[in-house]
Order: C-alpha cells, then sequence, then structure tokens
C-alpha cells in the first residue's frame, strides 16, 4: 500500500535530498581534475628538475645513492662539459640552425597560411592535403635522397642545408597554425583599412599582424624547438658543422653519467629560455592573462 498524506487523499512522494551528493559529486570532480593536472605537470618537470639536479652535482653524487633532491651546484661536471674540443662549435651551430629553420619555415608558412585563409583558387584544398602528407613520410626513409640530392648540391655538411631539412619538418605546422589564426581575424578589419586609403600589404602590416603575433609566436617557438632537439638529419647530412644533438650523440655516448647529464641540460636550458621570452605571446594566444 502506498503512504497517504495526512488529509487521507493523496499519496506522499518520496522526498530525494540531491544537493548533499552533487556537491560532493562535484567536489570530487574538481580534486580529481586537480590531481589529474599535478601529476602531469610533475611527468613533465620531475625529470627536468632532476636532470639539473644531477648536471650541478659532482660526479660522486650523482653515481652515489640515495639521491639528492637539490644540488651542490659542484661545477666539475659543467666544466669538463664545455672544456670538450668542439662542444662550443657544435652549440653554435645548433643556434645557427635553429633560428634559420625559425625564419625559413615562418617565412614561407605565415604567407601561405593568409593564402589560404584570404584568397580562393584552385586546388586549394589539395594543397591543404600536400601540406599535411608532407609529415607522412618518416624522416629516415628521405635520408639517402636527401643525402645524394645534397651533395650533389653542394649543401652536405652545411648549416643552410640543414636548416632546410628541418624546416620541411616545421612547414606544415606553421601553415596550418597561421591559416587557423588568420581565419579568426575578420575580414573585414582589412577591408576598412583598405577604404582609408591603405594596400593589402600595408593592412596586413598595420591590422593583421600585429593580431597574428601571438600565434606566429607559438610558430617560432615550435620551429625553434624542432631543430634544435632535432638528431637523425643532424647526424646523417652533417660530419664537420654537426649540430649539439648530433655532437653529444657522437661524441659523449659512451661517456660518463655525469657528463650526459651536463649535455642534456645544455640542451634543454636554450629552448626553455627561448619559450620563456615569447610567453606573453603564448598567453595571449591561450587566452591566459599576463603575469
Amino acid at each position: 500500500m502506498s503512504d497517504l498524506s495526512p488529509s487521507g487523499n493523496e499519496p506522499t512522494q518520496p522526498v530525494v535530498h540531491s544537493g548533499p551528493n552533487r556537491q560532493a559529486v562535484h567536489r570530487a570532480g574538481r580534486l580529481l581534475f586537480g590531481a589529474g593536472i599535478a601529476l602531469l605537470v610533475l611527468w613533465v618537470l620531475v625529470p627536468i628538475w632532476f636532470l639539473f639536479v644531477n648536471a650541478l652535482s659532482s660526479p660522486s653524487e650523482v653515481t652515489g645513492f640515495p639521491k639528492r633532491f637539490w644540488p651542490s651546484f659542484d661545477m666539475e661536471s659543467v666544466a669538463f662539459f664545455w672544456n670538450f674540443q668542439g662542444v662550443t662549435n657544435a652549440l653554435w651551430n645548433s643556434v645557427k640552425v635553429a633560428t634559420l629553420t625559425m625564419i625559413l619555415s615562418i617565412g614561407m608558412g605565415a604567407p601561405a597560411g593568409y593564402a589560404l585563409s584570404r584568397f580562393d583558387f584552385p586546388g586549394k584544398e589539395f594543397f591543404r592535403v600536400l601540406v599535411i602528407m608532407t609529415r607522412a613520410f618518416p624522416l629516415p626513409l628521405l635520408a639517402l635522397p636527401l643525402a645524394v640530392m645534397f651533395i650533389r648540391t653542394g649543401l652536405d655538411d652545411t648549416v643552410l642545408g640543414l636548416a632546410l631539412v628541418h624546416a620541411m619538418l616545421a612547414l606544415p605546422f606553421a601553415v596550418l597554425i597561421t591559416y587557423s589564426l588568420f581565419s579568426g581575424i575578420p575580414a573585414e578589419l582589412e577591408e576598412a583599412a583598405w577604404t582609408l586609403g591603405c594596400t593589402r600589404l600595408q593592412a596586413f602590416i598595420k591590422v593583421v599582424l600585429p593580431l597574428a603575433l601571438p600565434g606566429i609566436a607559438a610558430s617560432a617557438v615550435f620551429a625553434f624547438v624542432i631543430s634544435w632537439n632535432e638528431v637523425f638529419a643532424a647526424a646523417v647530412l652533417t660530419i664537420e658543422n654537426r649540430t649539439l644533438t648530433a655532437f653529444l650523440l657522437q661524441s659523449l655516448n659512451v661517456s660518463p653519467l655525469p657528463l650526459k647529464f651536463a649535455g642534456g641540460a645544455a640542451l634543454v636550458l636554450p629552448a626553455l629560455i627561448f619559450i620563456f621570452a615569447v610567453r606573453k605571446y603564448l598567453f595571449a594566444m591561450w587566452g591566459i592573462a599576463n603575469r
């Protein structure tokens, strides 16, 4: 039998108190989300931290146990690394190749992204597919043809030749990022500049380019990091003008553990500095308030 109300005419409905339960579920969800974010941050930062801890510790502390959580700032490993023959030249080659890669990828990718965003031309969709298809072929598959072509053209073992290969790796992402960026900028802003007497180039420089700087900075960072960390092409296509990654792979692969940590820190630090330098543009692109 169903329960009756005090009047005896209508059955009473069970009362469900869902407010506290919903709040508990919401709090649990936020805690799980925060825990997941914390784990991801630790997953990225802890290896980098211990890399620098071991690079700035004495060799006995690196190989000893228990491991230190804070560096002793012993510069023996770092000094040996920097005095190792060929390190400074390889580091300078890495800087030149990464900078040239960044310039080439942005110099070609940004105009291509703008053209895809603003113009309709025959084969537009096919061109977009071709841009993506350049990443479909693994670099080891292209290494031998590239080496033969570079030898014939005199680009083998040169900074320019390696930068062209790295630009090929970064260019598809530069095109797609800038295409998406320019598509998000209303064309009416350019048209308004035209009515005020600006040419298309002037409207692009004065109106579109300032709005596009965050995305262009992100593309530049991506191209720089790709070139800085790439090792296969640098090891195959260069002999005397090796970048730091290829040089470490060749010269320090059988070196003691402290020297490997010092070399790893030397590879990570410039990329971190470069990203930190352009962080305000990245934050603006991601919608994060500048700090």
